[in-house]
């Protein structure tokens, strides 16, 4: 199979897989008539606690392969930053906005990679690329001030653990792409897992989880959802994102938003969530600011004018 074909097949899984993941989450810690099952720190601890158990075996493994101390903390790196972090902030954010919309503020992540890689990673920008940017980070601005989900409680502080998780998914791609290169994908997701299994431990029982399991009537139907999200919507996904980030490029990677927020509202609209007309503008902004910033530069109507 060609490189290329590979990669849109594994971008095409990949959303599928975490654009259904925001839903998940929501069934993880709410009931259909919105009774609390898990908390939101019980949730994202457990997606953690499941997702390191099951990658333990490799990670065992891989660790045996590990050629220096800084590769050790540059797995530290993606493993707080590529999961951890974020898994607190998604769930957090979900307890004042919808799953489809959490969904589209995810699309910021492409933005994010791309500065990213600019300031920290010093990878030189075109001004097509600038412009895509640009026109990107506007429509995050929009995205978030279109993001009052009034029926949810949303406020600021929800939007913005969305956008800080975003950041947090550019950080961790960067760090894969430009560092971690001499790893397999499977390594680099084990290994990655395994440095977030403690604290994965600590917080599941001390966040009350246990006396959740006890005495929620729920609580197993809410456990079912989110193993879904753990071993599936987590520990596969990321093997198989980490695959693509090594045969393809950062951006190409983290154009699986392109695809994300497009599942997301479809099943949220499905389950009875409402997006407003402003939100759906605004994400589209997002999307056209990521598409001129990896795309438009490999059009060759593009080349030929510019260099022209």
């Amino acid at each position: 199979m060609k490189s290329e074909t590979k990669g849109w097949m594994l971008l095409a899984v990949l959303a599928c897989i975490w654009g259904s993941s925001f839903i998940l989450m929501k069934k993880g810690m709410f009931t259909a008539s919105g009774e609390v099952i898990f908390s939101d720190v019980q949730v994202a601890s457990l997606r953690m606690l499941f997702a390191s158990i099951a990658l333990l075996p490799m990670a065992i493994r891989a660790f045996r392969r590990i050629k220096s101390f800084r590769d050790l903390i540059l797995l530290v790196i993606v493993g707080f930053f590529g999961n951890y972090f974020p898994a607190y902030l998604f769930t957090y954010a979900e307890l004042g906005l919808s799953s489809s919309y959490t969904g589209m503020l995810n699309s910021c992540t492409p933005i994010f990679a791309l500065l990213i890689g600019f300031v920290i990673f010093k990878d030189r920008l075109t001004r097509i690329q600038l412009l895509g940017v640009l026109i990107g980070t506007i429509g995050i601005v929009l995205l978030s001030i279109a993001g009052q989900d009034l029926e949810l409680s949303g406020d600021w502080r929800h939007v913005f653990a969305v956008v800080l998780a975003s950041m947090c998914y550019g950080i961790s791609l960067n760090t894969i792409k430009y560092t971690l290169q001499g790893y397999t994908s499977i390594d680099i997701t084990s290994m990655a897992f395994f440095t977030v299994l403690l604290p994965s431990v600590v917080v599941t029982f001390t966040s009350g989880t246990l006396e959740t399991i006890q005495i929620n009537d729920f609580a197993v139907s809410g456990l079912i959802y989110i193993l879904v999200l753990s071993l599936v919507g987590t520990a596969f996904a990321v093997i198989l994102f980490n695959q693509l980030i090594a045969s393809s490029s950062v951006l190409f990677a983290s154009s699986v938003t392109y695809l994300i927020p497009i599942v997301a509202v479809i099943i949220g609209v499905s389950v009875g969530e409402k997006i407003g007309i402003y939100q759906l503008l605004s994400m589209v902004i997002v999307l056209l600011g990521v598409f001129i910033a990896n795309y438009l530069p490999k059009l060759n109507w593009y080349k030929s004018r510019y260099n022209g």
